[in-house]
């Protein structure tokens, strides 16, 4: 039997035959990889069609069934906050809305963010969530025309019950109505949130509503969240808030009617966030 034994050049022909086998099966899975993730990537990735930046947890406020609470002071530098909001934005973003804590702790930061948002990023919706005591009409007449709507909270038409709450020191239902004047005088939509809660729950809030006219009125069920609001370890302890799903039917059966009326219940809201 005769054996034949390949000379150096032969061998060095079929390394080079095999690597560029190797090559080429790689750049054609490549190609496929990359055609297959461009045909699926408007399906395959969820875009972030609307964002809640919470770019502060601090508040001069102490609502007790708070579930976003201040276990932090930290906030970004603005160009880093900038590089986020772009980021969304290319990734499909066309409404945000800035809350907190309370966002007009930094009227400056939250003022240029606001500009920013609609004036190079061309964003459809930018909004604010605001407890109001801190919002200056100066600031209204710099920023309004970049923002589309400002929704203010304001869980009754009862000072005394807003202060049991926690929400302000005896002035709040008088600052909330201005603002309403104030958002309809510089053209930017007014929205109210309301927490629904043991305090007020049997609170009859019609004409109050209708006096300031919001063009949507958000009703939340108040919500217990873990480690956040839920024991006497946490910040805020809403355990003496809580309301049964009955309970807060009832506040919306007698509130239902009204044409800016939107309910959210906890398993609503549990989803949203």
């Amino acid at each position: 039997m005769t054996y034949h034994l390949p000379n150096q050049r032969e061998h060095q022909s079929g390394v080079a035959t095999m690597l560029i086998f190797i090559l080429s099966l790689l750049f054609i899975v490549g190609y496929f990889c990359r055609l297959s993730w461009r045909l699926l990537k408007p399906d395959a990735r969820q875009k972030p069609i609307s964002v809640n930046y919470h770019f502060t947890r601090l508040c001069n406020y102490k609502c007790g069934f708070c579930f976003h609470t201040a276990k932090t002071s930290d906030i970004l530098p603005e160009e880093d906050a900038k590089r986020g909001i772009k980021l969304l934005a290319e990734a499909g973003m066309r409404k945000i809305n800035f809350a907190g804590g309370e966002p007009f702790l930094y009227p400056a930061f939250l003022g240029e963010l606001v500009r920013y948002c609609k004036e190079d990023l061309h964003l459809e919706s930018v909004s604010i969530v605001t407890n109001g005591s801190l919002v200056k009409e100066q600031w209204l007449k710099t920023y309004a025309k970049h923002l589309d709507i400002m929704a203010v909270s304001c869980d009754s038409f009862q000072e005394n019950t807003n202060m049991l709450i926690g929400r302000g020191k005896g002035a709040h239902l008088e600052t909330f109505v201005n603002l309403s004047q104030l958002c309809r005088k510089h053209n930017v939509k007014f929205k109210v949130n309301t927490v629904v809660c043991r305090y007020n729950f049997d609170e009859d809030m019609n004409a109050g509503i209708e006096q300031v006219a919001p063009f949507r009125w958000k009703c939340f069920q108040v919500l217990v969240v873990p480690g956040e609001n839920d024991s006497s370890r946490t910040l805020r302890n809403a355990q003496r808030f809580v309301i049964s799903d009955e309970e807060y039917r009832h506040f919306c059966g007698r509130h239902e009617h009204q044409k800016s009326f939107v309910p959210e219940s906890n398993a609503v809201m549990k989803s949203s966030y």
